[in-house]
């Protein structure tokens, strides 16, 4: 008797549920092969960490930059609405930092990751690969100099055309977590589309320019998420895609 839907339907539904089934094990080799032909061994990685509105799934999604596109490497539905912990953070970018240990890693994040606990922790990594990071801050943020006093990054002054480098400061009065170096820069107004609030970049680098190139990088692919969010979103169901093809090739293997 031949192997009816439901039957079918049953046999996804229990692989699916198995313990060893898991997202590093089908789409890390395919990440690992893209990344292996694109890159040289020991070249530098630019990695975005991001929050994604996905219909009605809040997915958290860590990505290579390749070309103006990002490339999911790793993601985590949330299980509920708003911004991240740094639980969760730390979560998708572990396996990453395993996955790409031969390679030299930039990681870059918008607002939503400007607590100092993330950056802190990525710091204090006792890693083989060389771990940077630039994450933007709010302009509230607090920051205080070198046998300074306490200040709010929207009083450095930063005007159109101007750039900012400052090195060893503290940022927001919690204790504990040492120095960073802080990137300022504001793009001159040559057109509606340039962003009017300035970039305050707190980074383990210690080069200003290399610091505003490599964020760059996430300023591109979030124009191109503009113009095709449909693509986006399909960027990060192709991996789903793929696992159940993988299922049906299997099944459709079971003797009959």
């Amino acid at each position: 008797m031949p192997i009816t839907y439901e039957s079918r339907r049953k046999h996804i539904q229990r692989f699916l549920t198995l313990s060893s089934l898991s997202l590093p094990l089908f789409w890390f080799p395919i990440v690992q092969l893209i990344i292996q032909q694109e890159f040289q061994m020991g070249s530098r990685l630019i990695i975005s960490l991001d929050r994604t509105q996905w219909k009605n799934n809040n997915v958290l999604v860590i990505a290579v930059i390749y070309q103006k596109r990002a490339i999911p490497i790793y993601w985590k539905m949330l299980e509920k609405k708003g911004s991240t912990n740094l639980g969760e953070q730390q979560a998708v970018i572990k396996p990453v930092l395993r996955l790409l240990k031969n390679y030299e890693l930039v990681i870059l994040g918008d607002r939503e990751f400007h607590g100092v606990e993330l950056s802190y922790w990525l710091k204090t990594q006792k890693s083989p690969q060389k771990i940077y990071f630039i994450f933007r801050q709010k302009q509230g943020t607090y920051l205080k100099k070198h046998k300074g006093k306490y200040q709010k990054l929207s009083d450095l002054g930063v005007t159109p055309g101007t750039k900012i480098f400052l090195s060893n400061i503290h940022i927001t009065k919690n204790k504990g977590f040492g120095r960073f170096n802080l990137a300022a820069y504001c793009q001159r107004q040559y057109s509606q589309k340039i962003e009017k609030e300035p970039w305050f970049l707190l980074t383990n680098l210690d080069n200003l320019e290399e610091v505003i190139k490599n964020y760059r990088h996430r300023m591109g692919i979030e124009r191109s998420r503009r113009h095709s969010a449909s693509e986006q979103c399909l960027k990060i169901v192709k991996p789903g895609v793929i696992i159940l093809k993988v299922v049906k090739l299997i099944l459709t293997a079971l003797p009959t």
